[in-house]
């Protein structure tokens, strides 16, 4: 059955113990069956806090997260493998089971060229040793493909698939985000219908980062093609109400939506529902 969720961006701009923790109860406010937790600092998450906060409002969580500047994975891939253990044993502390996003490259890293044979074979080779760690946890992954002004590794749904299967673990996933396929993409139907053998995570975020239906993504083909593939993994609400200033930086996102976070939280998670039911996703 589809899990519906939102990104912890839509009410806080930086995840602390006291603002995580408002998040969590955002998110149940706005009927989310789970929240979407920027675990960008592992070192200084307080899991066992927000643990308890989950089990208050009865919503589970899954984890995301870009690998921090000096840590690009096809560069580091050592500091990237230690940072993403880190991260997996305080997915594990919380309770979740889910750690998707750039977990290969550090957002706004450029190197002035297209990816390298060599660049994409380090991210499988080390990607194998962080979803056998995964998988001791109980956990899945996901890569994320984001457009070229973010990254050059991962552009396209096609990109990050080949890297999946290559790796061939059973607990790395494809996460897909309607912002980047509207840039990179011919269209939304094909792409997610010929990656559904490995699509498990969507960020269902507008063109220009607002109010879901209000922008120039095709939610139409994106429905259908849900529905083409009986989708049953997790949908996300990301609009950046909120954001933190590295993030803004590395996104290029200079103001924020012209609606307030309830309204995007409310309508947004509304607009999912609404729309799985119309297309049969088992809402």
């Amino acid at each position: 059955m589809v899990k519906f969720g939102s990104h912890a961006f839509v009410w806080v701009g930086d995840w602390t113990t006291e603002s995580g923790n408002q998040a969590i109860q955002g998110a149940a406010a706005a009927g989310a069956d789970f929240i979407e937790i920027p675990l960008l600092k592992p070192e200084v998450f307080d899991a066992a806090s927000h643990k308890d906060a989950l089990a208050d409002v009865g919503i589970d969580a899954t984890a995301s997260l870009v690998l921090p500047r000096g840590k690009h994975m096809p560069q580091n891939p050592s500091g990237a493998k230690e940072f993403l253990f880190a991260a997996l044993e305080q997915v594990e502390a919380v309770g979740a089971s889910y750690l998707c996003g750039c977990i290969a490259y550090e957002l706004g890293h450029l190197t002035g060229e297209p990816p390298t044979d060599a660049e994409r074979q380090t991210v499988i080779d080390t990607l194998k040793a962080v979803a056998a760690e995964a998988e001791r946890r109980g956990i899945t992954l996901a890569l994320e493909a984001c457009n070229r002004y973010e990254t050059y590794l991962y552009n396209t749904l096609a990109d990050a698939r080949e890297t999946v299967l290559a790796v061939g673990a059973d607990n790395l996933k494809l996460h897909a985000d309607t912002y980047h396929m509207n840039i990179e993409e011919n269209g939304f139907y094909d792409p997610i219908v010929n990656t559904a053998d490995v699509l498990d995570y969507i960020h269902m975020s507008e063109s220009h980062r607002g109010l879901v239906g209000s922008g120039t993504v095709n939610w139409k083909e994106i429905w259908q093609a849900l529905a083409a593939i009986e989708f049953d993994g997790y949908l996300v609400l990301e609009s950046f109400a909120a954001i933190n200033p590295d993030l803004a930086a590395a996104t290029c996102l200079w103001r924020p939506p012209e609606e307030g976070s309830e309204r995007i939280a409310s309508e947004g998670i509304e607009f999912l529902r609404q729309n799985a039911r119309e297309y049969n996703l088992g809402a």
